[in-house]
């Protein structure tokens, strides 16, 4: 089965944080709100996307808070409905898309990316590079203040058990009720733990990439911990009343 043509149900569906950095280029058509994942969000998307696609290219750089060295980035953002798509897990870019390695995955159908400008999307959805960050703020309104609920209520819809792997500022965009997150410790030589910050999305491409190659099927927060152990992973499951995971790593 091509990789870009989702096939559901899939039971699981994790949730990616975006990067700031992306690809550049792409072979498909320019953007499409149509072909979009999340109908419900489009009135939003389309909002947000012409207010950003609109804004000189100096301005942009004062709200986006990028230096001269980046000129580029806030320059694209004019190209927005002409540039060239590629399949948004392709887009994105660093440490976790690194480790999540997309290309070589078999299929994508359990990976989505929670987003400032699109909101969420599936991990084949086609997007062009643009930059937006979710501590942006546009016409002096925050991303958090832009989708209200909407957000929320679309992964709410969703049949799927949601694997959160969003970041702080991404779920506030957000939130979802009994999703699984994940929380990333470090095992110290003395025997003590310590909050991966560093190496977080790191971690999580490893783990992303390991429920998304598996042929189990996962409706509960043990269910994730077992695929993650299955691949040699040490994960504690959350105490009564959470659903928080944490993934332990030797440093």
């Amino acid at each position: 089965m091509h990789k870009n043509i989702p096939r559901y149900p899939v039971y699981m569906l994790i949730i990616l944080p975006p990067s700031e950095t992306k690809a550049h280029g792409g072979t498909g058509q320019p953007l499409d709100f149509s072909q979009l994942s999340f109908p419900q969000l489009h009135a939003t998307r389309q909002e947000i996307a012409a207010e950003l696609q609109s804004l000189p290219v100096d301005e942009a750089m004062e709200v986006l808070k990028l230096s001269e060295k980046l000129r580029g980035e806030a320059e694209s953002n004019q190209g927005l409905f002409t540039t060239p798509t590629m399949p948004a897990v392709l887009r994105y870019t660093g440490v976790l898309f690194d480790a999540l390695d997309a290309p070589s995955l078999p299929t994508w159908d359990r990976l989505a990316i929670g987003d400032a400008l699109f909101g969420v999307l599936r991990a084949s959805d086609p997007i062009p590079h643009y930059r937006l960050s979710g501590g942006s703020k546009l016409g002096g309104r925050t991303m958090k203040s832009r989708w209200g609920k909407q957000i929320t209520q679309a992964l709410e819809g969703v049949d799927e058990l949601i694997v959160d792997l969003r970041s702080g500022t991404y779920q506030q965009l957000g939130r979802v009720k009994d999703a699984v997150t994940v929380r990333v410790e470090s095992l110290q030589d003395d025997g003590s733990r310590k909050v991966v910050s560093h190496f977080n999305k790191h971690y999580k491409g490893l783990l992303a990439r390991e429920l998304a190659l598996s042929p189990a099927d996962a409706y509960s927060a043990a269910d994730v911990a077992a695929i993650a152990r299955a691949a040699g992973m040490t994960v504690e499951e959350p105490g009564p009343g959470s659903s928080e995971l944490t993934l332990v790593v030797k440093r």
